[in-house]
């Protein structure tokens, strides 16, 4: 058998033409098809997804077996993503400047706070949370911590989304809002006045608006242009987390989200 890592190179040397570039646009959206919720899918399940017909589907996860982006159970009839993800995740994780110079920040954040810190970053569509601390005793660090977080409904993604052109705005828009809990924003008008607070005030509150129970403050990253490209925030019970504390912690997520941005070469 072909080692996995020359499978790959060759496959991503082919020349550029209208069929390879349709064929990797396909692989991507058969990867989008996994999530946390959804961690295996049959050929049917990813099918359904993507529209693509079955032969083409069977094709495509032939190939994405063959160089680690998929993994198939012992049964033969479900997928999962491969370990040449993580391999690849961990290769990004470890070149990015937020990664590294937000970690002492993020830690601390999670020893002033008490509470569980997210950071974020911003890939278009959602926050894709790229680091994790939690203050609990009986907490697990994992390795590598990245999952999707929702950009309208989340803290992180609200203080990320609220700095962003209009044009991006009206995009996530337009490909819906869905709805969470019952306090999930999924009017556009009340998103946008949503918005538009955020900037005033310059942090996001999600107020058990992607889970129920849990209360998160939200400020944006920005780099040495002044893009918001990532964000911060703190995570709690809303039962331990009242309207004083939301302002005392706001001054904590933003002043630590301004020092991040500073060391980013953000200069005010």
């Amino acid at each position: 058998m072909r080692d996995k890592t020359s499978a790959l190179q060759e496959s991503v040397s082919l020349p550029v033409g209208d069929e390879n570039l349709k064929s990797l646009v396909k692989i991507a959206r058969i990867l989008d098809c996994f999530s946390t919720v959804n961690r295996t899918l049959s050929l049917r399940e990813i099918c359904d997804r993507t529209g693509f017909p079955k032969s083409t589907t069977h094709r495509l996860i032939a190939s994405m077996r063959e160089v680690g982006l998929l993994d198939q159970d012992r049964e033969g009839d479900r997928y999962r993503l491969g370990l040449k993800l993580f391999e690849l995740g961990n290769i990004v994780l470890a070149n990015m400047d937020l990664h590294r110079e937000a970690r002492p920040f993020v830690d601390a954040l999670t020893r002033l706070s008490g509470h569980v810190v997210h950071l974020a970053v911003f890939d278009g569509r959602q926050a894709v949370v790229i680091h994790r601390s939690d203050p609990s005793p009986e907490a697990t660090s994992p390795v590598m911590f990245i999952e999707a977080a929702p950009i309208h409904c989340t803290s992180v993604g609200k203080a990320i989304l609220a700095f962003q052109p209009d044009a991006v705005a009206a995009r996530i828009i337009r490909a819906g809002l869905p709805r969470f809990t019952d306090t999930t924003i999924t009017e556009p008008a009340k998103l946008k006045s949503e918005l538009a607070r955020i900037r005033r005030r310059g942090y996001a509150v999600d107020d058990s608006e992607h889970q129920p129970g849990l209360r998160c403050v939200g400020a944006p990253i920005r780099d040495q242009t002044g893009r918001v490209f990532a964000g911060i925030s703190v995570s709690g019970p809303a039962r331990k987390i009242a309207d004083d504390d939301v302002r005392k912690l706001a001054a904590l997520v933003t002043h630590n989200a301004s020092a991040i941005s500073a060391k980013l070469g953000f200069r005010s």
